[in-house]
């Protein structure tokens, strides 16, 4: 198949979604969808002295019903920069791999890769493309963070719905289990914090919203599904091992006994 080609009026540039327009390539509309899909929560980024930890539960619920147990919520948008999704979670996901092949995309046209700033402002105007299917029910809310290579130091990027895209200084959740997750945050977070107490923070903060929230999954040691725990540093996006996230949830579990003064009773 031969590469497209534009003269001056109507190049579409370096925006992938502008190519896709240009080439007749249409959104789905509201009634293709069906009436009841996947959602998924909770998602969580905080910085810490060497980046940004970012983590997401696996589960998504349709209605009542777990619809998955082990969903991907975290992923690399390119090497500096990660993006986490909550709300429907197909659409999610393809807003996702669109926003990893419009980094690529403008990469390669333009033979510079975008500022973590920039890359903000394109999930951005994709979460703002979505509206009229977000008022249909169907709501997309990314996080997004990154390590910014101009100025060294980890930064978080929160969404609305609408797509108003805001800087947070140190940590930011979303979905339906965030309110939670960010309290924890919150009371456990100060500044400098080592890369060990970042993990441990992000999966306290998962754990104590999977206590409280249904469509939130806590840790399936039965399965041996856990949440996705990755970090962003000046040496790139990499996923914590899952033997690790294992261990920081055993750790919080047995703290959670330990409370109770009751080694062998139910957890709270």
């Amino acid at each position: 198949m031969a590469l497209p080609m534009f003269d001056a009026t109507n190049d579409p540039g370096p925006s992938f979604t502008a190519l896709l327009q240009a080439e007749g390539f249409e959104a789905v509309a509201p009634g293709d969808l069906p009436g009841s899909i996947p959602h998924a929560t909770t998602v969580v980024a905080l910085r810490y002295a060497d980046g940004v930890v970012m983590a997401g539960d696996r589960r998504a619920t349709a209605g009542h019903a777990i619809a998955h147990r082990a969903m991907e919520k975290v992923f690399p948008a390119d090497r500096y920069s990660a993006v986490a999704i909550a709300g429907s979670a197909g659409m999610a996901v393809e807003m996702v791999r669109l926003f990893q092949v419009q980094l690529e995309h403008y990469e390669k046209v333009e033979g510079v890769t975008l500022s973590l700033e920039g890359k903000a402002n394109q999930l951005a105007q994709m979460v703002r493309s979505h509206l009229p299917l977000a008022m249909q029910g169907f709501v997309v809310v990314p996080l997004f963070c990154g390590f910014d290579l101009a100025r060294q130091t980890g930064r978080i990027f929160g969404y609305d719905a609408t797509g108003g895209h805001y800087e947070e200084s140190d940590f930011q959740t979303n979905g339906s289990g965030g309110p939670d997750a960010r309290t924890t945050i919150k009371l456990g977070y100060r500044d400098g914090l080592t890369r060990a107490e970042a993990i441990e923070l992000a999966v306290l903060a998962l754990y104590e919203a999977a206590d409280a929230d249904a469509g939130t999954g806590g840790p399936d040691v039965v399965r041996g599904i856990y949440p996705i725990v990755a970090t962003v540093t000046v040496d790139g996006y990499t996923q914590v091992e899952e033997i690790e996230v294992a261990e920081r949830f055993g750790a919080v579990i047995e703290r959670r006994r330990e409370l109770r003064g009751d080694a062998g009773g139910a957890l709270r």
